[in-house]
């Protein structure tokens, strides 16, 4: 099972060792087991259920019989590597201590937190603040369909002059009254719109190459392009519809923008430490 390798790999981590290391609230007698006369206290293995929640997974029997199995692997290595000396290696003090700041930081960051929980005005203003930056409420976005008729990647004039005639061909048929999503389904080289009649997502022309975008942008809803090259062949372009650009509101975002803007305070109060610490 993909959930028991991840749960063993966390426990057995040097991460994991360290957070787990940090639980010394561990209450004599209740322990999990008990290997080669040494507890596992079952305040280790609250502690991985608790980091294994953290994670999305659901507290259940099974995941705690992974997890027991897990830490009793844990146990048994852990007293082999102690036997050899491993525990006296630089090595192995360099990587607890590094992982041991870690939860520390871990810990004072979750601290801070609490007692600078956003509130809802300033999610609200952090919101417009992002809105302001992002949404240009003059742009517009389109609802496009194309129909592209590939020319070869290597020098072959004979082949690029067959695309191309290809290309005036499907563009007289779609003047003459032909359906521009039959067309497409019928000659398009674009794999992904294609079966859809050449049917592309809203978009602003940001994601796509500049020759399609400035001709799509220069279309009025309904309008049809005549060919328009870019490096992957010739496109013809219709807009079947313009819309004001759509900025998700509040309450949709909400979680998103409650985590940009603690990001933001973790990285304001590790800034004014760093600026009152004296570093030699």
């Amino acid at each position: 099972m993909v959930f028991l390798k991840s749960a063993a790999i966390a426990v057995l981590s040097v991460a994991g060792v360290a957070a787990l290391s940090a639980c010394n609230a561990e209450e004599p007698g209740k322990n999990m087991a008990v290997v080669n006369g040494v507890p596992i206290p079952q305040a280790r293995m609250d502690f991985v259920v608790k980091m294994q929640q953290a994670q999305g997974q659901k507290d259940s029997e099974d995941m705690r019989k992974q997890l027991r199995e897990a830490l009793i692997t844990r146990e048994i290595v852990t007293q082999e590597a102690v036997k050899k000396g491993l525990d006296k290696s630089v090595d192995y003090q360099t990587q607890m201590d590094l992982a041991k700041q870690q939860v520390l930081v871990n810990s004072f960051i979750e601290d801070y937190l609490k007692s600078h929980e956003p509130t809802e005005a300033e999610l609200k203003a952090e919101y417009e603040a992002v809105k302001k930056e992002q949404f240009d409420p003059n742009a517009k976005e389109y609802k496009a369909r194309h129909i592209l008729v590939k020319t070869p990647t290597k020098d072959d004039p004979k082949a690029a002059a067959a695309a191309k005639k290809k290309a005036e061909s499907i563009l007289a048929q779609l003047e003459k009254g032909g359906k521009f999503d039959e067309l497409a389904k019928k000659n398009s080289d674009d794999a992904g719109s294609k079966a859809k009649g050449g049917e592309l997502d809203w978009t602003d022309g940001g994601n796509l190459v500049k020759p399609f975008a400035d001709a799509m942008k220069a279309l009025s809803k309904g309008q049809t392009s005549k060919l328009v090259q870019t490096q992957y062949g010739y496109h013809i372009i219709r807009v079947d519809d313009v819309r004001e650009p759509q900025f998700p509101p509040f309450e949709q975002v909400k979680d998103e923008v409650a985590k940009q803007l603690i990001g933001k305070q973790r990285d304001k109060v590790i800034e004014e430490l760093r600026k009152s610490a004296k570093v030699e």
